[in-house]
Parts: C-alpha cells; structure tokens; sequence
C-alpha cells in the first residue's frame, strides 16, 4: 500500500509540473508551426497594417507568433522557457491565458494608436515581457527578493531600451530591428492583468 501511495504521489506531481508547463508548450507549438510555413507563412501571418487596414484583422494575434528566421524563434523560446522557469508557477494555466491575452491586446493596441508610422512586426518578444512582468508581480507575495529583482530587472531594462534603444547586440542576434516599444506594452499589458488579479483576491479577501 506504501508503495501504490508513493508511486501515485510521484505521478501526481509529475502531473502538476507538466500541468504548469500547458501555456508555454502552447506558444512553442504555435510558433513553431508557423515556422514550418517559412516565408509563405510569415507573409500571411506577421502583424502588417496595411493589411490589417484592407481586413486582415487576424495579424493583430498571429503577429506575436511569427518570426524573421529560425534564429529569431530560438531566441524568443530560449527567452520563454527562461521566464517559465523564473515565474511559470505563478498562476493557472487561465491565468496565463488571461496575462497572454491582455499582453497581445496592449501590444497590437498601442501599434495600432500610437505608433502608426510602423507598417510590420514579427516576435514574441513584447509577449514574453508582458509574462515576465506579471509573473514577478504576483511573486511578490510568496518570494518579494527574487520576485523584486525580477521586476527591477524588467523595468531597467525598458527604461534602458527607451531612453538608448536596444540592448547591445540584440539586433545581431535576432537578425532584424528590435522594437522596443513591443516590450513596453507588453509590459504594461502584464502588469495591468496582474493588477486586475491582485484585485481581485482583495475583494475576495475582503468578502
């Protein structure tokens, strides 16, 4: 009986890290099937507002998952798993989903508003910021040294991009133009899916 105990309690917890892992297979299989269509699919898919203006409304989400080279996609999984591995524990997998969709809709947003004279874009890379940020925020309250040096790490990093540009050596490594601006909105996205969340737990604290 010992062993059945032990044997389920190791399944179980193999489950439970796998379960936690749902969001980021997710966005490595998405990415990497857009992939496979090579320049065809980048064409069809990649965030382009001219296209966009003649009805193209999909490329405001399957932009975030296409990429200039396989390169560039390494890159932005390397980038994923790293982020899932510092903070991926932190919500549910809804949760993710809700971080997620919030991080594309602030990102496309603000493309779209305020930065009109950008005609394309490809990369997760906003996306993975706005993961980062949001994770680290709700670590706050289970790990606030790790979870603040996190969160001070990303904002530098922003504030570095804003104010200088890309970090040295980023365009080289992804192969094109870094957009900054994606990651501040995708920054901005995660910490207002964060916020709704830490709200949401003190209204039901409170209750």
């Amino acid at each position: 009986m010992g062993l059945l105990n032990r044997r389920h309690s190791g399944l179980s917890s193999w489950l439970n890290s796998v379960a936690y892992w749902r969001v980021a297979i997710g966005l490595i299989a998405i990415s990497a099937v857009v992939a496979a269509f090579g320049e065809a699919g980048r064409e069809a898919l990649m965030y382009d507002r001219p296209a966009i203006l003649g009805g193209e409304y999909w490329r405001l989400l399957t932009g975030h998952f296409t990429h200039l080279s396989n390169s560039h996609l390494l890159l932005n999984l390397a980038g994923l798993v790293l982020s899932w591995l510092l903070v991926g524990r932190n919500y549910s997998t809804a949760q993710w989903l809700v971080v997620l969709l919030l991080s594309i809709v602030s990102i496309s947003s603000g493309f779209w508003f305020l930065d009109e004279n950008m005609l394309w874009y490809v990369g997760l890379s906003g996306v993975l910021h706005g993961l980062m940020i949001a994770g680290a925020i709700q670590g706050l309250s289970t790990l606030p040294v790790e979870s603040a040096v996190i969160c001070a790490l990303v904002v530098s990093k922003l504030v570095y991009e804003q104010i200088v540009g890309p970090l040295p050596g980023s365009e080289s490594v992804s192969g094109g133009t870094v957009v900054v601006n994606a990651h501040l909105y995708g920054a901005i996205g995660g910490a207002i899916a964060a916020g709704l969340f830490w709200h949401r737990a003190g209204r039901s604290t409170a209750i």
